[in-house]
């Protein structure tokens, strides 16, 4: 179909979103950009981080990782709904406990200065390189789809798609994006129910036909019980909960969300909320791939992985399914990139810069930084975007979690020693801590074979992460009571 349409529905798409983005950010200023005046409705920030969690690599890679892994990626959430839990009735309470508003505060008045600094950037490291592994995936597709044609470079398709972001989260922040997300994940379920449909009414397939039919092609499977497999169900599910712990509890743009809704309990249904409908929405995203898989053999398309999405959505099915395929792919573009750009740039001017412990700063001064400092965070993304597309992985899901386990590996140690343990930490070696685990983790991984014979380490690299940092702050650490008053 003509790009030139294309590019008309996205732009009228952006222009709503800076409507909406203008109306709510009125009257807007730090506490409004950081936690939304902690006034969010709980509802709300559910449903928009519903969109958050998923991104575009959610509704590209997970489909078409359905020909190689079947169903097995359920398997993971089972976890998350344990992860979210903990979330929810651990974690939460202990940030509204001390009413923070970066997460990373926590590990300063628990463990020291220095373990704090070392947190906060392990967060600024994990969320530029998973944020723009997925905003790289969806630029990609664009460019392919719509720019491409029209001769305009990958390059400056990201830097529009990134001036396109700051323009409606430059002032609102977080307060915008709560209403932003909403109607962005309203559109990209809309377009994953809208694409499931179809292919069953092409198809002439019900929904329990359609299921019997992957079973028989090998692609319904849920549970892989090779224990050696990287796919083994106890693995996969004990990973999906240290991953949502990590990715979602311990990520500051995650619980920056959540923390500005106004209570506690409130923030708790959130939750709550936020893991039953994840469950049935990541359900659904392997039953399209499934009947992606079904309408791709059909049509005699080669396309697999991520590829097979897109090339079946705009090539092979109708003008209006395609239109709501783009809409829908920006709309799982936006929440993840408007949302890490947004929380890059909280924790950078908190965390890095201390601006809340800055006493002579005005707030027209900290506003002034934090805008520069937004700015700055986007021209990295743009940096890293190119760095991905110069790399051309094929499978960004795979990319994502990978640099999960490395990253936030030392978060969860130092989180959990933190509430697990009453010792002290020398708090000078904590960062040689930090930074040995994910080098030790990389050997353990690159000469596995040697070390655990067929059995292969998989996403459960996450939790070795985390172990080895946790032992780490173990060896560097004494008892309350033994320290010198």
């Amino acid at each position: 179909m003509s790009p030139y349409v294309l590019l008309f529905f996205v732009l009228g798409y952006f222009l709503l979103l800076l409507g909406v983005a203008w109306y709510t950010s009125r009257n807007s200023n730090n506490d409004s950009f950081f936690i939304g005046n902690k006034s969010s409705n709980w509802m709300l920030v559910a449903f928009g981080m519903i969109g958050t969690s998923l991104s575009g690599v959610t509704f590209v890679s997970v489909p078409g990782s359905v020909g190689t892994s079947a169903f097995a990626y359920f398997q993971i959430v089972i976890g998350y709904l344990i992860g979210y839990l903990v979330i929810a009735f651990v974690l939460l309470p202990l940030y509204y406990k001390l009413n923070l508003t970066s997460i990373y505060s926590y590990l300063q008045g628990r463990l020291g200065f220095k373990s704090y600094k070392t947190g906060a950037s392990f967060f600024l490291l994990s969320r530029t390189l998973g944020a723009t592994a997925r905003l790289y995936l969806v630029v990609k597709i664009l460019q392919d789809a719509i720019l491409s044609s029209m001769g305009v470079p990958f390059w400056v398709t990201t830097l529009i798609i990134l001036i396109m972001i700051l323009l409606y989260t430059y002032e609102g922040g977080v307060k915008t994006i709560v209403f932003t997300d909403t109607l962005q994940t309203s559109f990209m379920l809309g377009g994953l129910v809208v694409c499931v449909l179809y292919i069953l009414y092409t198809m002439d397939l019900s929904f329990g036909t359609a299921l019997n039919t992957m079973q028989d092609k090998g692609y319904g499977t849920i549970f892989f019980t090779d224990p050696n497999s990287k796919l083994f169900f106890l693995k996969q599910i004990v990973a999906g909960a240290f991953i949502t712990i990590t990715m979602t509890g311990m990520d500051q743009e995650m619980m920056q969300k959540s923390i500005s809704v106004r209570t506690l309990r409130d923030s708790q249904k959130n939750m709550i909320t936020l893991s039953i409908i994840m469950v049935v929405v990541i359900f659904l995203f392997l039953f399209l791939g499934g009947l992606l898989h079904l309408y791709g053999a059909a049509q005699g398309v080669t396309a697999v992985g991520d590829q097979l999405f897109p090339e079946l959505a705009l090539n092979y099915m109708p003008t209006a399914v395609s239109i709501i395929f783009i809409i829908a792919l920006i709309s799982a573009l936006f929440p993840s990139a408007d949302g890490a750009i947004t929380a890059l740039t909280s924790s950078f001017c908190i965390d890095i810069l201390g601006m809340q412990r800055k006493a002579a700063w005005n707030e027209a001064r900290r506003k002034t930084i934090r805008q520069w400092v937004h700015l700055t965070i986007a021209g990295v993304f743009l940096l890293f975007v190119l760095m991905f597309y110069w790399i051309d992985d094929k499978s960004m899901i795979d990319v994502i979690l990978k640099v999960a386990a490395y990253t936030y590996g030392p978060l969860l140690g130092l989180f959990t020693f933190g509430i697990i343990t009453k010792r002290q930490v020398n708090d000078s070696l904590v960062p040689l801590v930090c930074i040995l685990a994910p080098i030790l983790c990389y050997i353990i991984e690159r000469y596995q074979k040697y070390i655990f014979g067929d059995f292969q380490i998989g996403l459960e690299l996450l939790l070795i992460n985390g172990a080895i940092t946790f032992v780490g702050l173990m060896l560097v650490s004494i008892k309350k009571e033994q320290q010198k008053i």
